[in-house]
């Protein structure tokens, strides 16, 4: 099963492709969607809408990923991630894909074992999950592997739990 992960945005939007093979992750690929920040706000969300359905079409993945918004202390910032994250979320349902949605503390406990732990230790444990040498940049790449992965190894465990079997087509 080839999972997307989606860390959204509307300056930097994280991907990575993961595949898992009897529940063995691999890294296929991962990198970024950026919008310049000297264009309107309008034709940002254009270019996000044009680069995911370009990506989803490239990367066919099974199911997406995407990061459920957390609403911190800048709501001005948080307003335009949503109409981002609003953008990334139509693209993938034109697409047909099935979407998967995860909190942070849900990611950080499906990849380190602890809801609560550190933004340094989910990346270093994705990093090791993936057998990778180094983090991947930017952050944003980072954090979308973390919820491939963690997408992955939900799915795997309810599977087993329902007595399915291992992940796959």
């Amino acid at each position: 099963m080839k999972i997307l992960g989606i860390d959204p945005g509307f300056a930097t939007i994280g991907f990575g492709l993961v595949e898992f093979t009897r529940g063995v992750p691999r890294m296929l690929r991962y990198g970024a969607i950026t919008t310049p920040p000297e264009l309107e706000f309008s034709a940002r969300l254009v270019m996000i809408y044009n680069d995911m359905t370009e990506l989803l079409q490239t990367l066919k993945p099974d199911a997406v990923s995407v990061e459920e918004l957390f609403w911190g202390h800048n709501v001005t910032t948080g307003i335009g991630v949503s109409h981002g994250r609003g953008v990334i979320l139509l693209a993938i349902a034109q697409a047909g894909l099935p979407i998967y949605e995860y909190t942070p503390m849900q990611v950080k406990q499906a990849v380190v074992g602890y809801g609560k732990a550190e933004k340094r230790q989910v990346m270093d444990m994705t990093r090791r999950l993936l057998k990778l040498e180094r983090l991947p940049r930017p952050d944003d790449a980072a954090d979308a592997l973390a919820l491939a992965l963690c997408h992955g190894r939900s799915a795997t465990s309810l599977l087993a739990r329902a007595g399915g079997g291992a992940v796959g087509r």
